[in-house]
């Protein structure tokens, strides 16, 4: 594996941005950049060997910082919505920032995904590290965090989240990568073929908070238990699709089981005969098929982004489950360790 390190460009604040580039010995290569330790892109081949860069993303690191999609980053203390942007932890209130409609959004407007991590080559891999101080965005603990990425020679990236804390806090950690399989800025993702290993999700009110219910896909514009079209249902006359102007919705991944990796998604593009698989540890996968791109920073390929022109598959836990007892508990302590994996594998066929 060859990797290279170089300098991205000075942040706001004045640390460096380093941009990261792993390839493999075909050819086949991962960017990362090291403001929310972001994926920046990711080329692999079609069916013919011909490689492009299959998620979106901007050529300059600055427009990386509190750009709207939050674009291939880690997301957090608190990926997701939490409701009001309040919750009670061990008899105690905590208030967070509110930067989406009445709720908390990814940690607010300061949150993990709008800062400078540490980072640095560990071996074959590329790891960034960031520490959140006790009451950052109003949470509890110190909060040490590593993303650790490795890339393959059969075209695999994992990313392994771990972290650490000094008090009892709450902890959503995912990474917002957008894919497009025709290659970044090649226009809708809409008649790419999505599968879901998912026969249940999370209604939400207009604010896109969960009820606190689980319903079944059957029957609804929801399901994607059977590979379709990512557009086929997205203009259906469903409440969960008017509230967000197409997909953003939370999945319950069937069978998941803590600390053991299955399936969440396949997504396909026939046109060039690009697969992916992203396999996950995490117990639900939130699907956004970029309804609000519009009005990004243009992309890489000097593309301006459309609404729908990439979908967004984000393993996590359940948003909001701070409010929500019967959510799988999303509650860090001191003593333990949250960790957490995410395999996105490509082929071509």
């Amino acid at each position: 594996m060859d990797i290279k390190q170089e300098f991205w460009g000075k942040a706001p604040d004045g640390k460096d941005i380093i941009r990261y580039t792993m390839t493999n010995s075909k050819g086949a290569s991962v960017q990362l950049g090291s403001v929310g330790a972001a994926i920046v892109s990711i080329c692999v081949p079609d069916r013919e060997g011909k490689l492009a860069d299959v998620v979106i993303g901007y050529p300059n690191a600055l427009d990386y910082f509190a750009d709207g999609p939050c674009s291939g980053k880690i997301p957090g203390r608190y990926a997701n919505r939490i409701a009001k942007g309040r919750f009670t932890l061990d008899g105690k209130e905590y208030t967070l920032p509110i930067n989406n409609g009445p709720n908390h959004l990814h940690g607010g407007p300061k949150g993990f995904q709008n800062q400078v991590w540490e980072s640095r080559i560990e071996g074959d891999a590329v790891e960034f590290m960031y520490f959140a101080e006790d009451g950052e965005a109003g949470f509890p603990g110190n909060l040490k965090v590593v993303a650790h990425y490795a890339w393959s020679e059969e075209n695999e990236l994992t990313l392994t989240l771990t972290a650490e804390t000094d008090a009892p806090t709450v902890i959503n950690l995912t990474n917002h990568v957008y894919f497009n399989l025709a290659g970044e800025g090649s226009g809708s993702v809409l008649d790419q073929l999505l599968k879901l290993n998912a026969s249940t999700w999370l209604p939400t009110d207009e604010t896109l908070i969960p009820l606190g219910k689980v319903d079944d896909v059957a029957g609804t514009p929801m399901d994607f238990v059977n590979e379709k079209p990512i557009g086929r249902d997205i203009k259906a006359d469903f409440p969960a699709l008017k509230y967000g102007k197409g997909y953003d919705n939370c999945y319950l991944i069937d069978d998941a089981m803590p600390g053991q990796l299955a399936t969440a998604a396949e997504l396909r593009d026939p046109v060039s005969g690009r697969q992916l698989k992203v396999l996950t540890t995490q117990p639900a996968v939130q699907v956004y098929t970029g309804n609000w791109l519009k009005g990004a920073p243009v992309g890489k390929s000097g593309h301006a982004y459309e609404d729908y022109d990439a979908v967004a598959i984000e393993c996590q836990h359940t948003p909001d489950a701070p409010n929500q007892p019967e959510f799988p508990s999303t509650v860090l302590r001191p003593g333990e360790t949250f960790k957490e994996a995410i395999i996105w594998a490509f082929t071509a066929e």
